[in-house]
């Protein structure tokens, strides 16, 4: 099936989406201030990845797997890449453009074209050095997702490790062991949202998103920690992926109405959950209004 003929493919209509992961015995986004543990809403002790975490797997992997151009990254300097952009220019920028304040469009736009994750979530693109400003302005996205946040309450631990290996030669002679942390969660479902602009994405004015690059999206979403293994990680795996794509590019209901229909249920409350089995998803799709088609494109 080619992307005209899936719906949740055209960039010209709106979408928005349910994600459900999970993870286990793993830290899914530590916070720097509080001694990396799992990030947790104090009050009620739900977990939470941050929009920006998401966003980077979605980078890494779309780099990795669709070899696409990703203008937030740590290989290259951000001024360095807005230098390149503005040397394919033609005609080539006028001394008094590059030295303005003023955000220049056709430069914007061609960053946009440049970089998939500018077209996707925008960037600020006013950087630049003294005297050559460069300033391509501020691109809103079209994609935005929220922060992920565990359904239910979850128990963050900081467990102490040893290791055999010395990092200096006093340790060795002394034979001391050098110790660590690591924190974890035992196990969490996470759920959060995401949307779709049509008005930001298209290619008169707006970033110029393709069927393809949402393609490339949505195959991300699926894939989103198969590249990103690792100890710290534990095990995290996407359990659900539902996409609702409206007829209209203003949408036919409201997005809120729409993620009601998914909903994750304990399947006993009186014990804390340490796996998927422990939860029923349900999907309701019987009732769903007029004009939004429902694509669940992971459901375990």
């Amino acid at each position: 099936m080619t992307t005209e003929n899936r719906i949740y493919c055209n960039p010209e209509t709106r979408h928005e989406f349910v994600l459900l992961f999970d993870v286990r015995d793993g830290n899914p986004n530590g916070d720097p201030d509080s001694g990396n543990l799992p990030r947790v809403d104090p009050e009620t002790m739900h977990g939470l990845v941050t929009d920006v975490c998401l966003k980077r797997k979605v980078r890494d992997y779309v780099q990795a797997a669709k070899d696409l151009p990703i203008f937030i990254q740590s290989e290259v300097a951000l001024n360095t890449l807005k230098t390149g952009s503005a040397e394919k220019l033609d005609p080539p920028l006028e001394d008094d453009e590059r030295k303005s304040k003023r955000p220049i469009p056709r430069l914007r736009s061609q960053m946009c074209a440049d970089y998939y994750d500018i077209r996707m979530f925008g960037a600020v693109l006013a950087t630049g050095e003294k005297g050559d400003r460069l300033n391509a302005g501020q691109v809103r996205g079209p994609v935005q997702m929220t922060f992920a946040r565990s359904e239910d309450p979850i128990t963050p631990l900081d467990l102490t490790i040893t290791r055999q290996a010395r990092t200096t030669e006093e340790r060795m002679e002394t034979g001391a062991t050098e110790m660590g942390r690591k924190p974890i969660v035992p196990y969490g479902l996470y759920r959060a949202h995401g949307f779709y602009n049509p008005l930001l994405a298209s290619s008169d004015g707006g970033t110029g998103v393709t069927a393809e690059d949402l393609e490339a999206f949505w195959e991300a979403m699926e894939h989103l920690f198969d590249l990103d293994r690792s100890a710290a990680r534990g095990e995290m795996i996407v359990r659900g992926l539902y996409v609702f794509s409206h007829e209209k590019p203003l949408g036919n209901a409201p997005a809120h109405k729409l993620f009601e229909q998914v909903t994750a249920k304990l399947v006993d409350d009186t014990k804390p959950p340490r796996s998927f089995t422990d939860y029923t998803v349900t999907v309701d799709d019987s009732d769903l209004p007029a004009g939004v088609t429902l694509t669940p494109l992971v459901a375990d």
